[in-house]
């Protein structure tokens, strides 16, 4: 058994029993044979009671968006284009015009200009900006929400740990060989409650209907099912409890006042981003909201200006929203997508992929606003100060959220793997 800050032992493929779990099956035993003291082992818990109250949004733009036409305009050069500079709350810092609400509220937000990769294929970098690792034929690498949900799940919350909002687009990762467990619960339409979640009969009606499926689906085998039907009868579980719940109006969004929702603006990512506040209010520890559209291969300029129109209220109004509730320090906020756009503005006004050098904002988690991290040179297309690989974003995420990166799961093809393969987290984010 290896040991790491978060002690792990493994039993079977695709799982491990962490600290949490292994000091509640001790615990009695332990307290009543005198070996264990409350206190000792409400210090050991400390340290997981703390994990429980963090959260992560991530906010991801499907596509790769412009990093000009955002967080790093380059208004007096020629590959900067039309897209012109504002400045922000923090003296010295501009960011591009599109973002006025978020120009406001730069104080929270840390920019990374310096992010650099390899990988310029939408379903390749997609994968690895949502997993950390490239894509493999033998082991299908679980998502960072999935991780994080494994990891720090708020298990007094009875809604899904993980929350996908939109239409996820090229994006197909998934918990990979974590298994069902740790999937994303998703919500096509974040205006109204999921679909297929109210009953459609009365609760006492429901429940015998749940006892009668359990009986069939174990008859015949005398109370030893196999894996899948253990699976199935889980899920139908987990199910029931979630929309049996009176957390469920969480997912409302129209609970909340005409001004509240109004401070968000208009749209679905709006509409995703108060959700993704709700939900974790409620106890979600890991809420992803996907905005599509930013491939502008043509016609850049006014793609990127509708699109950050979309981003700029919600995303501020939400950093705004957290922070009044004191839920800021406690949520990390990730706004990022799979690449860059090219420097070069192309024959039909567009931008291409690059990933050489492109931009992530970050907010709340513990993360010091009001800076930026590295830079690029005159003309955008060169990292020059600074350079953040993706296995160091994830050790920056893993820091924020306080999750041991260095924690392994066994793969289906029984190599254990790390939260994180290398890297080491941008300390300056913190500091």
């Amino acid at each position: 058994m290896k040991l790491h800050r978060q002690t792990h032992v493994r039993l079977r493929r695709g799982s491990v029993v962490g600290r949490r779990d292994f000091l509640r099956g001790i615990s009695a035993a332990s307290l009543a044979a005198g070996t264990l003291g409350w206190h000792d082992l409400l210090t050991s818990q400390a340290a997981d009671l703390q994990n429980r109250g963090m959260a992560c949004i991530l906010l991801w733009m499907q596509g790769g968006p412009s990093q000009f036409e955002t967080f790093s305009p380059k208004p007096r050069h020629a590959n900067g284009g039309e897209t012109k500079a504002i400045s922000t709350s923090v003296p010295g810092i501009q960011i591009a015009e599109h973002l006025p609400n978020l120009a406001e509220v730069m104080d929270d937000v840390a920019i990374i200009r310096s992010m650099t990769s390899r990988e310029g294929s939408h379903p390749r970098a997609t994968s690895l900006l949502h997993t950390g690792y490239l894509p493999t034929a033998s082991i299908k690498y679980p998502t960072f929400g999935s991780l994080v949900t494994q990891q720090i799940t708020n298990e007094a919350c009875e809604l899904p740990s993980f929350v996908r909002v939109g239409n996820p687009g090229r994006n197909r990762t998934s918990a990979g060989f974590l298994g069902v467990d740790y999937d994303a619960f998703a919500v096509t339409r974040s205006g109204q409650p999921p679909a297929n979640s109210r009953l459609g009969v009365g609760e006492n009606r429901f429940r015998r209907r749940l006892n009668l499926l359990d009986q069939l689906q174990t008859s015949g085998t005398d109370g030893q099912s196999d894996g899948y039907v253990q699976d199935h009868l889980a899920l139908y579980r987990k199910a029931s409890k979630m929309i049996l719940s009176p957390q469920m109006e969480a997912f409302d969004i129209s609970k909340e006042s005409q001004q509240v929702r109004e401070s968000y603006g208009e749209g679905n990512f709006a509409s995703g981003c108060l959700l993704a506040r709700r939900l974790v209010e409620s106890g979600v520890t890991f809420v992803e909201v996907v905005l599509n559209g930013w491939d502008t291969h043509q016609d850049n300029f006014t793609r990127v200006k509708e699109l950050g129109g979309q981003i700029d209220q919600p995303m501020a109004q939400l950093i705004r929203d957290l922070k009044e509730r004191g839920m800021l320090d406690s949520t990390l906020i990730i706004w990022m997508g799979e690449f860059g756009r090219t420097p070069k503005i192309n024959a039909r006004t567009g931008r291409d992929h690059f990933p050489r050098a492109f931009n992530v904002a970050l907010a709340g988690g513990g993360v010091r606003g009001g800076q930026v991290i590295g830079a690029t040179n005159a003309a955008g297309d060169e990292v020059t100060d600074r350079p953040v690989g993706v296995t160091d974003l994830f050790q920056s995420f893993c820091k924020s959220l306080k999750i041991d990166a260095d924690a392994e799961n066994m793969s289906s093809v029984g190599r254990p793997i790390t939260v994180v393969d290398g890297g080491e987290p941008v300390n300056e984010l913190f500091s």
